[in-house]
């Protein structure tokens, strides 16, 4: 897949993502909004509802209240009139006959100062009855006219003496918790609820028992009583200590949501990650291919070009002939051997674990005989090798094949990348850290940029030797030799300045001997 293609599906993917989280954020964002706006709208409603109550209890008391002194008064009227006049009582009764034959009876019950004759004529009775019922129409009238003018005296009475009583005598807490309990429960909000009273200049008159006054946000007022003068309103105020739990409990079915986006979005980036590793892995391996070939080739031809020279009897013929082209064929075998073995490490990063046969060995003494053997190889570039092997008892346990490849390996490099400028200086240090043996590997050559250090130990990684073009390789070495101090359960680390060398540093724990 072309590098195009693949950014192509990351951005489609990605601005998908995108979108999808825009809509999810939107969605809650406008679910929380709409039960805010739900929750305050029934808050509202329900203190109003309260406030009315409250009205209507005092009103109700008030004229309670007034109706008890209004009975007392005309009691005591009644008994000093009854004591002052005697009233005479008269019945009246009469039957009314239908068309049909039904007889109808009335009788009513006339209070009067005079005596009625019993004889009177039956005009009379009916203008008697026509009368009644005048005055059971006047009666009716003026009783609308009695209560009216005593709910009159009691709105007076209220206007003027409802307001300068206190509050908490005008009001019962426990009617008040009841009917806003009463109300929340009514609209929906069931859930717990604190409140207090507080007076014009914002001081609590009282307050339930877990009642925070230090709480600012999510405060709901209402006037107890509104038509009470503007100087001497009370205000009741609640709040919800669950409030957030509540509206947050209108969009939790969205967490799975969120989740299961989450985790389609680190699926991608893996995938993404992924492909582009491949690709430059596939990129890398095409490289090395490509090198492999070049350096197999040119051994084979050299090797194959000395055995037909072999097979010329004028080479038999000539000592000098024959012992220079068999060291021509021993080198080209070597080096073809070194690639071969470079392959083979290739092969070993498949493996969780390398095979290793493990020995105690003297890291000085292995060390030394890596230099004694690297030595013609730096000399021929005129450089020279140093050490200082101050580590006592420096014994630990590794795989000589594979430790002398990873010393070997450093070294090499560190020919490889030499300045042509300067000539080339090695220097080997071993030194003993607690129970660790520290291995350091120094030169003077051009050094490794700051943002290639944390990548020279991956595979198939190889650092910009810029015009430089005689520097050849797989991006393995490096590679390998991380690989094989982690399996020997040891560290290593890199130190390095451009143009002023490099310095490998290798800790290995050491084997104590008893």
């Amino acid at each position: 897949m072309k590098k195009s293609t693949i950014w192509l599906l990351a951005v489609i993917m990605a601005l998908t993502f995108i979108g999808l989280l825009y809509v999810q954020i939107m969605y809650m964002e406008n679910m929380i909004k709409m039960r805010n706006e739900q929750f305050t709208e029934a808050v509202k409603r329900s203190l109003y509802a309260v406030s009315t109550s409250l009205e209507l209890d005092e009103t109700q008391r008030y004229l309670d209240e007034y109706l008890e002194e209004e009975e007392k008064k005309m009691l005591s009227s009644y008994e000093q009139k009854q004591d002052k006049q005697d009233i005479a009582s008269t019945h009246h009764q009469f039957s009314i006959v239908s068309p049909d034959g039904t007889v109808a009876s009335f009788s009513f019950r006339e209070q009067t100062s005079t005596i009625i004759t019993p004889a009177a004529p039956r005009q009379k009775e009916h203008n008697t009855l026509i009368s009644t019922y005048r005055n059971m129409q006047e009666a009716r009238k003026g009783q609308y006219l009695y209560q009216k003018g005593l709910l009159n005296e009691v709105i007076l009475n209220m206007l003027s003496k409802a307001s300068n009583r206190p509050v908490m005598e005008r009001i019962d807490i426990k009617k008040l918790e009841s009917y806003l309990k009463s109300e929340f429960e009514n609209n929906g909000l069931n859930l717990p609820f604190q409140f207090a009273i507080y007076n014009k200049n914002e001081k609590i008159i009282y307050s339930s028992n877990q009642y925070d006054p230090k709480i600012e946000g999510n405060l709901f007022t209402q006037a107890i009583f509104p038509n009470d003068p503007p100087a001497k309103i009370n205000y009741l105020k609640v709040y919800f200590p669950t409030k957030r739990d509540y509206i947050s409990s209108s969009v939790k079915f969205m967490i799975p949501s969120f989740a299961f986006t989450f985790i389609l979005l680190v699926t991608f980036l893996f995938t993404i990650i992924t492909a582009f590793r491949q690709k430059k892995l596939t990129e890398m391996k095409n490289d090395f291919i490509n090198n492999m070939t070049h350096e197999f080739k040119t051994p084979i031809s050299t090797i194959s070009l000395a055995a037909q020279m072999l097979n010329d009897p004028s080479v038999a013929k000539s000592p000098a002939m024959f012992q220079h082209i068999s060291g021509v064929i021993n080198d080209e075998t070597k080096r073809l051997r070194f690639q071969v073995e470079k392959v083979l490490q290739m092969s070993m990063f498949d493996r969780q674990k390398t095979l290793m046969k493990l020995h105690n060995v003297d890291v000085n003494d292995l060390v030394a005989g890596v230099m004694s053997t690297f030595k013609l190889k730096v000399e021929k570039y005129g450089g020279v090798i140093d050490a200082d092997l101050e580590a006592e008892d420096a014994i630990v346990s590794v795989d000589e094949m594979h430790f002398t490849n990873v010393i070997f390996n450093l070294l090499d490099n560190a020919v490889k990348y030499r300045r042509e400028e300067e000539p080339l200086s090695l220097f080997i240090r071993t030194r003993t850290v607690g129970d660790k043996v520290e291995i350091s590997i120094r030169d003077n050559g051009i050094g490794i940029k700051r943002e290639d250090l944390k990548k020279i130990f991956d595979k198939f990684y190889r650092v910009s030797t810029g015009n430089r073009h005689d520097v050849k390789g797989f991006g393995l070495g490096l590679a390998y030799v991380h690989k094989i101090i982690t399996d020997l359960k040891g560290d290593i680390r890199v130190e390095s300045e451009i143009n002023q060398g490099s310095t490998f540093i290798i800790t290995l724990p050491l084997i104590k001997n008893k």
